[in-house]
């Protein structure tokens, strides 16, 4: 998605091209074959999923071709990993390329050892301790016990951004909220996890004993290898 003179475009595949990924399950296929997926188009021309799908259905609430309607059922189903991890923009990582991420990310550190060593800001420690005694937490129950908003702590966005990029949150749902009367309303809100506890310890911390920039040159070179056109610094600024 790309703004035009003031329009924003998108750069989709024609609705009769045979190339065209027409399901969330296709989807899910081709983020594995890949390994990881951008959501919108970005700087490497082809990797994203608003390339490889119509154009059409964007927004549109069609679960049967609404792409974006799609990431919604492919983070509830637990198949790939969904969130803020490319440039602080969406997408989606395959569950066997999750531990190479998460040892770049991370550069190797747990979430306790990166608060110890002075890593991690307050803000993030008070996001990160609710899911002590939270399994997952929607973003505005997230921002109501971590103390953000007004009179509070500032740039909720940021810190939830930041511990995605950092891989210790993924986007698992998205639900409408409730008022008083149980009544639901709005646009789907955002519901987080840490990925230990939707895929188990070692989907993040399975490549620990390798060092993070052996993890970070395995992912340059994988983008290398799918998109050989792409420079290293276009390629640097998505992964980054």
């Amino acid at each position: 998605m790309a703004n035009e003179n003031g329009e924003w475009i998108m750069h989709g595949l024609p609705w009769d091209n045979p190339l065209r990924i027409r399901t969330w399950q296709e989807l899910i296929n081709y983020i594995n074959e890949v390994g990881f997926l951008p959501l919108f188009k970005n700087e490497v021309e082809g990797f994203s999923a608003e390339e490889h799908t119509s154009d059409l259905f964007w927004w549109s609430g069609d679960p049967e071709q609404d792409p974006w309607y799609w990431r919604e059922i492919i983070a509830r189903s637990g198949q790939v990993a969904y969130g803020k991890f490319f440039n602080k923009k969406a997408g989606f990582i395959s569950l066997e390329w999750l531990p190479v991420f998460a040892n770049y990310r991370r550069d190797g550190y747990d979430y306790d050892a990166a608060w110890d060593d002075g890593l991690l800001n307050v803000r993030a420690k008070k996001i990160m301790d609710l899911f002590e005694d939270h399994e997952e937490l929607a973003g505005h129950e997230i921002r109501k016990l971590a103390g953000f908003g007004k009179g509070g702590e500032k740039n909720f966005s940021g810190v939830i951004t930041d511990l995605q990029m950092q891989t210790y949150l993924v986007m698992t749902d998205f639900r409408l909220r409730k008022n008083k009367k149980g009544q639901e309303y709005g646009w789907p809100v955002a519901v987080y996890r840490k990925p230990e506890s939707v895929w188990g310890y070692e989907a993040a911390a399975g490549c620990y004993s390798e060092d993070p920039k052996v993890s970070k040159e395995r992912i340059v070179n994988r983008m290398k290898e799918i998109f050989p056109e792409a420079g290293e610094k276009e390629i640097l600024k998505v992964i980054r």
